[in-house]
């Protein structure tokens, strides 16, 4: 067997993923030249280059995405090996890889505070990106549980709701549309909106919103977070179409205000999801019992 080590591959994997040694190594918390030895000991041990130049950046060679695609079934093999271990020490300890849509950064955090003070042995590993990365996770068996506000249509997964997700249309608390009433969904199409980016769960469901009651949105600015939206809404840059569990200090504050349109907000849900085919771990099942079981309530009373 060719002399390579797991941390090289979870190395690759990283820079594959970033498609930066830079990136991979903040992410890795090592340095720069630390990640350039793994990959170079890597290709080494097989006698080729899996990565090369590409601008700024990197890409794969031809065999590198040919090592990609079998390192992540060679890592997906590992988790399911550790889960089946796992078995066999019960929920004493354990460990969970966790992936989350941004919008749910604002209540994660106190769940799995709580869900801690019941399983102190579970080591949670989390990781936050927009729907489509998180997708990603899942789809490669990166992630054993994600987190999301829409169940996917195209992926054989088991996807089960477990809290409510309020949607609606926020302004500043100056602006003309807060003073009126019961507003049709069609006055929308007068305002500019800041809107998350493309691949956000939330910028998709705002999508369909609008093609659903046939208005047409009129897209002021891009942003890639909540917080930067939130802090564009209260400048009066435009209009925005948030999750309510993100915005209930700035609405509690009179920071930002709710528009009053027919039929909004807007109820969705909250996902605990997995592969199908997953085989999860004691740890894993448990997470997921505790929020199905208490992760609404706790999430209401939070919020």
């Amino acid at each position: 067997m060719r002399p390579y080590t797991l941390k090289q591959i979870q190395t690759f994997l990283e820079v594959a993923r970033q498609k930066s040694v830079s990136k991979a190594a903040e992410r890795l918390f090592v340095t720069q030249p630390a990640v350039s030895m793994q990959i170079r000991q890597l290709e080494e041990a097989f006698g080729l280059a899996l990565l090369e130049p590409f601008g700024r950046n990197i890409r794969l060679t031809q065999a590198g995405e040919v090592f990609l695609h079998h390192a992540h079934a060679a890592m997906g093999q590992l988790k399911d090996l550790e889960a089946q271990m796992a078995d066999h020490v019960g929920l004493r300890r354990g460990r969970i890889d966790l992936a989350v849509v941004s919008t749910a950064k604002y209540f994660i955090p106190m769940l799995l505070v709580q869900f801690g003070k019941l399983f102190e042995g579970i080591n949670v590993q989390l990781q936050i990106d927009n729907r489509e990365n998180v997708l990603g996770m899942m789809a490669r068996n990166e992630a054993d549980l994600v987190v999301m506000g829409r169940a996917p249509s195209d992926m054989d997964c088991e996807a089960t709701a477990f809290a409510t997700n309020p949607l609606a249309i926020v302004a500043a608390p100056d602006h003309a549309l807060v003073r009126r009433k019961k507003l049709p969904f069609s006055v929308l199409a007068d305002y500019a909106f800041v809107v998350r980016e493309e691949g956000s769960g939330t910028r998709a469901a705002m999508e369909r919103l609008f093609l659903e009651h046939k208005t047409p949105l009129k897209v002021q600015m891009e942003m890639p977070s909540n917080e930067t939206i939130k802090q564009a809404v209260m400048a009066g840059m435009g209009l925005s179409f948030l999750s309510m569990r993100t915005v209930r200090h700035e609405l509690a504050s009179g920071h930002i205000a709710l528009v009053d349109i027919q039929g909004m907000p807007q109820m969705g849900h909250w996902y605990v999801t997995h592969l199908n085919q997953k085989k999860l771990s004691p740890a894993a099942r448990s997470f997921k019992e505790f929020l199905i079981e208490q992760g609404g309530a706790l999430m209401d009373s939070w919020s």
